[in-house]
């Protein structure tokens, strides 16, 4: 098994998740000013501080991402960022897509970019820690969407940077968001089939389909995820990292444990943005003295996302799930 097959386990190890501790700047921004918490450089460090610090984070997740802002910051004890979370036992990740922009010959579709210079920054942040990367590929749909061209253009990108990850010694992340079952398995096909043409090692690679399905159980959700994982992932993919796909953190965690219910063939884990964090963020709401409060609430949320995980959750028991360094 390669170096990176080994991350890539890593991230998907058992009883363990990934955060993702930081959305895109401006996704960011709008978060701290709805928590009432101005905007700036130094809360937004301050507010990712408070997360991976967090007493015991390390037994229920095992990678956190981070913004490339963040990713240069130091900790108020000097640490960098990346070395602070491999030194609190976790893997440190980025998000190196530039986000989705028009796809020409394609009107109302998107293709992700941030290919260009690729190669250079995926070497910048391997050299300041990072052990893994993301890249989302969002695919609308309705009104015949997603077309071919669009399913291929962003498989392609995504392919491309997957091998440019490896290359460089770090794990590629796919994250593929789009709407319903049939979509999300033709999705995952294309994009599954582009990775092999590319040549990318599937054994360092995690896969995270997300599967929008508004008003439907979390039973249903987790047949419906199965159901468009099963004919198209391959038994050699490191693993799948399931998406919140904007439900509520409960909800979430709900979805995840009917999905274990099922027994999935391939590792299976959660990659959770504010599923995880806006309980840390109201919480906590800017104010240094409320940072153990905020890595309380986070804290809550991991473990019962572990219980999930290890098919103990109880939705009655959520206000008691606490990770084992945490009180």
């Amino acid at each position: 098994m390669t170096a990176t097959a080994l991350v890539a386990a890593g991230l998907v190890l058992d009883g363990k998740g990934i955060l993702a501790a930081e959305p895109s700047r401006p996704a960011m921004d709008a978060r701290l000013r709805a928590a009432g918490v101005w905007p700036s450089e130094g809360s937004r460090r301050a507010f990712a501080e408070m997360l991976v610090t967090t007493p015991g984070l390390s037994l229920g997740i095992s990678g956190v991402i981070l913004g490339d802002e963040t990713f240069r910051q130091r900790l108020g004890d000097g640490r960098s960022f990346p070395g602070a979370v491999a030194d609190l036992g976790l893997l440190p990740g980025i998000r190196v897509d530039t986000g989705a922009q028009p796809l020409a010959g394609a009107p109302g579709e998107t293709v992700t970019e941030g290919l260009d210079g690729l190669r250079s920054r995926l070497a910048a942040y391997a050299a300041l820690g990072a052990r893994f990367a993301t890249w989302r590929a969002v695919l609308r749909t309705g009104d015949g969407r997603p077309s071919w061209r669009a399913l291929r253009a962003n498989a392609c990108a995504a392919a491309r940077y997957a091998l440019a990850c490896q290359e460089a010694g770090v794990v590629p992340v796919v994250e593929v968001l789009t709407c319903g079952r049939e979509v999300t398995s033709a999705a995952l096909m294309v994009m599954v089939t582009e990775l092999q043409d590319m040549g990318v090692a599937l054994d360092a690679v995690v896969l995270e389909p997300g599967i929008v399905l508004p008003d439907a159980s979390p039973e249903i959700v987790a047949q419906q995820r199965m159901a468009a994982l099963w004919c198209v992932v391959p038994e050699e993919l490191a693993g799948v990292a399931v998406l919140a796909d904007g439900q509520s953190p409960a909800r979430a965690t709900a979805d995840l444990a009917a999905l274990r219910r099922l027994g999935p063939p391939w590792p299976v884990t959660f990659s959770f943005g504010r599923a995880l964090t806006d309980p840390a963020l109201a919480a906590w709401h800017g104010d240094p003295l409320r940072v153990a409060a905020g890595q309380r609430a986070l804290a809550n949320r991991v473990a019962c996302n572990v219980a999930a995980l290890q098919g103990s959750y109880n939705p009655v028991l959520e206000p008691g799930y606490m990770l084992a360094g945490r009180r």
